[in-house]
């Protein structure tokens, strides 16, 4: 399908107008419908397209949300002190997690964070996969939008390997003159 005849093109308009369409269960829901429609909408595309391409969509997906998540909530951000504590007071009070910066080196373009009571896995039954690629390309793009840099991240320990909290590793993406990934 070409791109300017997608039926969902994302836009908050897409969010609703909450007050006005539940003015009585406002929005709130639980996270097990979330999770429910997470997983499920996994499971139909890694059916039809596989594990990889799904978690490349994800990944995109996350960015976006990122991304559109950077332009919309974060206000004013001055430095890098001011960018994380914007983003740990959003992501707990949105009852995304809690955020928490283990490393940072930012003339490196390196750190690692991590996320608790986090939304996609906390309390999920172990099963040696780290499953949160919608999440690292949603911090994907929260950092390159404080940046301006594009950065990866990858994540490194998940509550589905046994750890008891997301820890992700991010890093700057060295392009070329040409925009173009450079291979390290």
């Amino acid at each position: 399908m070409v791109p300017d005849e997608r039926k969902y093109k994302f836009s908050w308009s897409l969010i609703g107008d909450i007050e006005l369409g539940r003015p009585n269960l406002g929005n709130m829901t639980r996270l097990e419908v979330y999770r429910l429609m997470q997983f499920t909408f996994r499971d139909v595309t890694e059916k039809v397209l596989g594990s990889e391409m799904t978690d490349s969509i994800f990944y995109e997906a996350g960015k976006l949300a990122g991304a559109e998540f950077y332009k919309h909530f974060m206000t004013s951000v001055k430095d890098i002190s001011d960018f994380v504590g914007q983003l740990q007071t959003l992501l707990r009070d949105l009852g995304i997690g809690i955020l928490r910066i283990e490393q940072i080196d930012m003339d490196r373009g390196e750190l690692i964070l991590t996320v608790s009571e986090d939304l996609d896995c906390s309390g999920l039954p172990e099963t040696g996969e780290e499953i949160c690629t919608y999440d690292e390309g949603f911090i994907s793009s929260l950092l390159e939008g404080f940046t301006g840099i594009p950065f990866q991240v990858r994540e490194v320990d998940c509550w589905c390997t046994g750890d008891r909290t997301c820890r992700f590793q991010a890093k700057t993406i060295q392009l070329n003159k040409n925009g173009v990934k450079q291979h390290e």
